[in-house]
């Protein structure tokens, strides 16, 4: 394995090793394909011809059954039930993408049976994540029967409880890791339940409510192909929720985006077109860029429930119309993001922050919660360190944190558990909430554990480099094949390729509205007549060394660039150092 380390950014840039050179070898000639190419296969466990041909293919007939879910059964008895009985039906759902897709997805399939139907967001500010008293209340006082969770719901045993004491049932679809204990509902689908041995257990909220639909058109012999048209909201919730892209995730993102170019839903047109995206090209990276921060805006700035209005929109004009809120919404969301990381940076900068020195933990209850997890994000790329970013809402302190490579964020906040009202979240992000006279003591433990298990390794961030590559090798035909490894994501991230000592034509530029950007024209030192277009976002630190004809080396994606009807091959640089930085 080498490494190279930027030493303007003290990066570490880890090149692969190549993994079983004779299955390489092999499947290289079986599949008829580049070894470069061969090569990123085995690196993600493909080592035969069918595996190669069921990546490169994708198949709808492979998803799996949805009746291996743990309590599938039992959740479509009762669904039918409700809906052969004409009993009413809400359908509840987290205020962000996750959950506002599913909630629509859902929604959208079932008004289809029944009238008897309602959808709920709660407030991000006023009722929080999850079921809520207030969501309960409103539902048993509107006479609803059955509750349907979607993102939420496997920690909600109190609530569930409540639901019952109400004469409401409840059916939870959820993704997130349960406790021992799950809550006392009808049906609850979750494919992290240890007793659950559905085969794929990456799902999204949104995935999660996508199999229960399937399992309730399978009893009722409705066709899959009148699912299909569900997978648009399906693929952005993906995306957005950063869930691998493997297994079913990767079937489901592949038909999803396939619709979600060819025959959009009317709300989610309308946000492509406000983005300003290509038609017919809307990718990953543009659901996760464009379209996820402009749904989720609408829980954040104003209400979870107009997201839903907007994707379940019937026509084009109201489509329109609220697509245009949601805009206005995230341009207000970016601009005060933009205001509470430079106010957050200032903090620490003037250790006016309550650590920073193994952890950022910054507090300022004026901060508006929906954009504390932005911020969060921003700080761990300002100073990457494990970072808690904390405001004041309803009389408590909450917020979000974001971690840095291999440090286990929610072991360090269940630590704390008992100065907490209450966490959740994974490995890398978490929320949590707390009284304000215990942030003096869980910034102290926090501070404490972070200095007791990060290591200096962990501080680094790396850039992990799948292949060195010449630029005679990224040919058309490569390009082609490169592109079918699509949709990338987690679990399958977009290959970063290493090409060394290459130089600028002489016509490279700043663009950007603050000339941040850098666009360039690169050619190989040992292949002078290839020359290749290359995009370096924020990288204009590097202009000066670059225009005076230094070499350099360079880590990138290779993407499409796809600009008013011609197609280019163009590079997206992940990182770039001066030769002279070889270690």
């Amino acid at each position: 394995m080498a490494i190279f380390v930027d030493m303007a950014k003290d990066r570490k840039w880890i090149v692969k090793e190549v993994p079983d050179p004779d299955t390489v070898a092999r499947l290289s000639a079986e599949v008829g394909i580049d070894s470069v190419l061969s090569t990123l296969l085995v690196q993600r466990g493909i080592r035969t011809f069918d595996q190669a041909r069921a990546f490169f293919r994708p198949n709808l007939a492979s998803l799996h059954d949805p009746f291996l879910m743990k309590d599938m059964d039992k959740a479509v008895e009762r669904l039918k039930k409700a809906v052969d009985g004409k009993e009413k039906i809400l359908v509840y759902g987290d205020y962000d993408v996750d959950g506002t897709t599913a909630v629509s997805l859902v929604y959208s399939f079932l008004s289809r049976f029944t009238k008897k139907i309602d959808y709920y967001i709660p407030d991000r500010y006023d009722e929080g994540y999850g079921l809520s008293i207030k969501a309960l209340d409103w539902a048993a006082e509107n006479h609803f029967n059955l509750i349907i969770t979607l993102d939420c719901g496997i920690k909600a045993i109190d609530k569930v409880r409540y639901a019952a004491s109400k004469g409401m049932d409840v059916i939870i679809c959820d993704h997130h890791l349960p406790e021992e204990e799950l809550p006392a509902a009808v049906a609850v689908l979750d494919p992290k339940r240890e007793d659950c041995h559905y085969p794929f257990d990456d799902l999204c909220g949104c995935g999660v409510g996508f199999k229960l639909v399937q399992a309730y058109a399978q009893i009722m012999d409705i066709p899959f192909a009148e699912l299909e048209p569900l997978l648009d909201l399906l693929v952005v919730s993906i995306a957005s929720d950063l869930v691998n892209v493997t297994g079913e995730n990767r079937i489901l993102s592949h038909f999803g985006l396939k619709r979600l170019n060819d025959q959009p839903r009317k709300g989610l047109q309308a946000i492509i077109n406000l983005s300003n995206l290509e038609p017919n090209h809307v990718t990953i990276d543009d659901i996760v860029f464009k379209i996820g921060p402009r749904i989720n805006a609408a829980g954040r700035m104003e209400s979870g429930r107009l997201a839903v209005e907007l994707l379940t929109a019937a026509d084009d004009r109201t489509a329109a119309r609220i697509a245009a809120q949601i805009n206005d919404n995230n341009n207000e969301r970016k601009s005060i993001d933009r205001e509470i990381t430079r106010e957050a940076l200032e903090m620490v900068q003037n250790g006016k922050c309550l650590a920073c020195e193994n952890a950022t933990i910054v507090y300022n209850p004026e901060w508006n919660k929906g954009v504390v997890g932005i911020v969060a994000s921003r700080l761990v790329e300002a100073f990457y360190k494990p970072t808690f970013v904390l405001t004041k809402s309803n009389g408590f302190v909450t917020g979000s944190a974001r971690s840095v490579r291999g440090f286990d964020l929610y072991d360090s906040i269940e630590r704390c558990a008992d100065l907490l009202e209450n966490f959740g979240g994974h490995i890398y992000a978490a929320g949590l909430t707390l009284k304000e006279e215990n942030l003096p003591e869980f910034a102290r433990r926090i501070e404490a554990y972070v200095a007791e298990h990060l290591t200096a390794e962990m501080c680094t961030p790396v850039v992990d480099v799948d292949s060195k590559l010449d630029f005679s090798q990224i040919t058309p035909k490569f390009f082609r094949i490169l592109k079918q490894f699509q949709p990338f994501g987690p679990g399958n991230s977009a290959p970063v390729f290493l090409t060394e000592n290459v130089y600028d034509d002489g016509n490279g530029r700043k663009v950007g509205p603050a000339a941040q950007h850098l666009k360039l024209e690169l050619i190989q030192e040992s292949q002078p007549y290839r020359q290749i277009g290359a995009i370096g976002f924020n990288m204009a630190e590097y202009f000066d060394h670059i225009k005076a004809g230094n070499p350099i080396d360079i880590c990138y994606c290779v993407v499409e660039n796809y600009y008013r009807g011609n197609s280019t091959i163009q590079l997206r640089l992940k990182d770039m150092r001066e030769r002279e930085d070889v270690i």
